[in-house]
């Protein structure tokens, strides 16, 4: 069986569904929905596969949107038509273990059973084996600059089946529409699609490649590559002749601004800082000052006053979020981080349900019934202070007491921290 039927067979098509179906998303330029592609594919997928075989079926342009990212600018991301994404994951599923063969075992990103922890981990490792000078080397809008025929060259030295290569590059080539008006895309792979984090994977494996080849420790996630060494000396000779390598033999570009030699304290890499424990005599990480601002960001408007919704889906919501920051960062030391996350969101909840009272006699009547006294629950009521007194007021945390809030569902930082901790 060629690869492109490997491709297009009926377990693999259906297995490529099911995941874009799974994964869900927004609709491409065609509009099609992932609940109508089921139906769509039943009543095309004939003539979808007849148009492949014969070289003559045409990617839709990806839709083009725009996010914005922690710096204030905007990330562009290509979304492809619900049926591109299904033949871009049945093409993903086929090359995927060809392709995992060839990479390196520095490389975790966008790879199977492989994760952002077992990066920090092994970092952790080569830092606490003596090399704690680090060449930190940002790519450029990575996904906008793929140089097309670097790639393809690349992509040919392993699969010689030219109906899959045609069909890689006419995704490449496929353009995007941006507000109505179709634009050619010369350069680069579209960030949103199927395809693209495996392309990228093949493409910065021969920077893997060169480094092991130079005997370098390393670690990278998709295009975020640290290299350590052991003085500030040999970092600065690394810098120049790996960017040398990245701009002349990868045709990509190397962030000037952001690349930099850095010490462990100075780090930040996928959302971790790096210390030094005196105590272990051992460098750790926790979530980076930057991670966890913006994770506090999350939790004020999950708890904005002026949030019109019951007070057990804003509990939900909590949960999903707390549960997802503290699971990521497991293998962080972070007790006195979660302990005043805890603290912060526990004043704002207790906000959150004195306004619920509402007027003083509800007030007065609410913490009377939670155990305060007559007087000072009026005093509270009738007094002229601001929400935020409100909620760190002594009254009201006796009212609304940690364990109550507990019983009540609402999420703690701590307690998820000290249950999921991994030690590393």
């Amino acid at each position: 069986m060629t690869l492109l039927e490997q491709v297009l067979n009926n377990q693999n098509m259906n297995e490529a569904y099911l995941r874009v179906y799974k994964n869900k998303g927004a609709s491409g330029v065609d509009g099609v929905t992932v609940d109508e592609l089921k139906q769509y594919l039943k009543e095309n997928k004939d003539e979808l596969r007849k148009l492949i075989r014969t070289r003559k079926y045409q990617p839709q342009p990806a839709l083009r949107v725009e996010i914005p990212k922690e710096n204030g600018k905007m990330r562009k991301l290509g979304i492809p038509t619900v049926v591109d994404r299904v033949v871009q994951q049945a093409i993903h599923q086929v090359l995927s273990p060809i392709f995992e063969k060839q990479f390196s075992d520095f490389s975790y990103g966008f790879r199977p059973k492989r994760s952002c922890e077992m990066a920090i981990t092994k970092s952790l490792e080569i830092l606490n084996d003596g090399y704690d000078w680090i060449v930190d080397i940002d790519l450029e809008r990575f996904f906008d600059t793929v140089h097309h025929d670097k790639l393809m060259r690349i992509i040919a030295n392993t699969i010689e089946d030219g109906d899959v290569i045609s069909l890689i590059r006419k995704y490449l080539v496929s353009g995007v529409m941006v507000n109505g008006n179709y634009e050619e895309t010369q350069v680069g792979t579209p960030q949103g699609g199927n395809l693209s984090p495996l392309l990228s994977n093949i493409m910065l494996n021969e920077l893997d490649k060169e480094l092991e080849n130079r005997g370098l420790r390393f670690v990278r996630y998709a295009d975020d590559a640290l290299i350590f060494m052991k003085s500030e000396k040999a970092a600065n000779r690394v810098m120049k002749s790996i960017v040398r390598f990245i701009e002349e033999k990868l045709g990509l570009i190397v962030n000037a601004e952001k690349s930099k030699i850095s010490r462990p304290k100075d780090l930040k890499f996928l959302g971790f800082g790096y210390y030094y424990d005196f105590s272990s005599k051992r460098y750790q990480v926790k979530p980076h000052l930057i991670s966890v601002q913006k994770f506090q960001r999350k939790l004020r408007q999950l708890t904005k006053r002026n949030w019109s919704v019951p007070l057990d889906y804003r509990i939900l919501k909590l949960k999903q979020v707390i549960f997802g920051w503290v699971n990521y960062f497991r293998i962080s030391n972070m007790k006195k981080v979660t302990q005043r996350i805890d603290e912060k969101l526990r004043s704002r909840i207790r906000v959150i349900i004195w306004k619920q009272w509402k007027v003083p006699r509800k007030q007065i009547k609410s913490l009377v019934q939670l155990g305060i006294p007559e007087e000072e629950a009026k005093g509270l009521a009738f007094c002229r202070k601001g929400y935020r007194y409100i909620g760190l007021s002594k009254v009201v945390q006796r009212a609304i007491s940690n364990k109550r809030l507990k019983q009540r569902g609402v999420p703690s930082a701590l307690e998820r921290y000290l249950k999921v901790h991994t030690v590393i």
